[in-house]
């Protein structure tokens, strides 16, 4: 029988688990809610426990594994298999992941940037096909991003690289909380289009469902905006037009340094579709020049809540290839 994989894609609110084949193909799945009492202490135990009574639940052993991958908010040490600031987790201290799981588990452990391993999802198994070349961004509460360069995922000299949410797109624009102003973060995550949405109300006076809406007091979200959008409401055509303008020019500056031949959109607000990626791609057209321009495409994220645990898996099975090869030599 041939080995497998495990994938982790933990989050504030809940922990997703996988187990895949060597090729990437979910098997088996399921989750956990992300206990952050106590400092986050039961955190990885729980992950842990979990690991360890379906492994047993579906008659395996650690033998049948490869390792597992995971993917995790904060600052990742790679070598180290460590994690510290991941504050959505309450990890306000250095936490020994790869430690606890493999002492725990007794499988070989890898881990990276949540962000990062959904990049690595996508490319797999995904939008990205498999190419050398490609930048992923995920559009929820916040935007995250990861970088895929010459086939290599991309970390910076302080793992810091790929943190395309900060890019400025409007020097005097929202505080972020990164603590820089007009960051693409602060006007294309979710809740960055309702504060767009909200700000262009006041300022607008024709007729709009989404202004009556919104000056009703009524609970507005980004897919709202997104709905009002799609039936023509000139408000937020309005506002979806500038959502649009800042997203192409975020993806307009990285692929003129980087020349990817895809972009990935991902993420809760992605779910607006093609209607969101046609409006991207036709700033993205302005943005870039020509040779970028016919070269590079933008695409809808096809892996959905699955994009985490399939690149999470994949770290291990990176891993473990590059052992082989230096083995060899």
């Amino acid at each position: 029988m041939s080995k497998k994989l495990i994938g982790i894609d933990l989050g504030g609110t809940t922990v997703k688990l996988a187990v895949l084949t060597e090729t990437g193909e979910v098997q088996q799945k399921w989750s956990l809610l992300t206990d952050i009492s106590e400092e986050g202490t039961k955190i990885v135990p729980s992950i842990v426990a979990s690991i360890n009574e379906h492994i047993e639940r579906y008659g395996m052993s650690k033998e049948d594994f490869i390792g597992i991958g995971m993917g995790s908010p904060g600052t990742v040490d790679l070598k180290n298999g460590t994690v510290i600031g991941a504050y959505n987790l309450n990890w306000k201290t250095l936490q020994p992941v790869k430690l606890l799981i493999e002492e725990g588990t007794g499988i070989p452990f890898a881990i990276d940037n949540d962000a990062n391993v959904a990049a690595l999802g996508e490319r797999w198994k995904g939008a990205g096909e498999n190419e050398e070349n490609m930048a992923f961004l995920t559009l929820g509460t916040g935007v995250g991003g990861g970088i895929v360069a010459e086939g290599n995922l991309l970390h910076g000299s302080v793992g810091a690289a790929g943190e395309v949410g900060h890019i400025t797109v409007e020097p005097n624009g929202y505080d972020c909380t990164c603590g820089k102003k007009g960051c693409l973060e602060t006007v294309a995550s979710a809740t960055g289009v309702v504060r767009l949405a909200r700000d262009y109300a006041d300022e607008y006076a024709g007729e709009s469902t989404l202004k009556v809406a919104i000056d009703d007091g009524q609970l507005v979200t980004a897919k709202d905006v997104f709905d009002f959008a799609k039936q023509n409401d000139a408000l937020a055509v309005k506002v979806i037009d500038k959502v649009a303008f800042y997203l192409g020019l975020a993806c307009g500056n990285i692929a003129n340094i980087l020349n990817p031949s895809t972009i990935v959109i991902g993420g809760g607000v992605s779910n607006a579709g093609e209607f969101l990626i046609e409006q991207v791609q036709e700033y993205f057209d302005t943005f870039t020049f020509p040779a970028i321009r016919s070269s590079c495409k933008i695409r809808l994220a096809q892996l959905g809540n699955d994009a985490g645990v399939i690149g999470a898996s994949s770290l291990i099975k990176d891993i473990m290839s590059k052992n082989e090869k230096l083995s060899t030599i």
